[in-house]
């Protein structure tokens, strides 16, 4: 869970970043429709994490 919250912390640092970007192409940015994507993110973020996890142990 702990892992999760950090995962959300990098996607809400790049999140005005996201909206600069969506909003020049008027694209609506609204979270609670977002949330499958950021299920979607956070589960490969953690297939990324296990993959490093991985190659570190190797």
């Amino acid at each position: 869970m702990e892992q999760n919250m950090k995962f959300m912390q990098i996607a809400m640092k790049y999140l005005p970043e996201a909206k600069q970007s969506l909003g020049e192409q008027e694209v609506e940015l609204d979270l609670e429709k977002m949330q499958p994507l950021l299920q979607l993110f956070l589960k490969a973020m953690e297939d990324a994490y296990e993959l490093g996890k991985q190659d570190a142990q190797e």
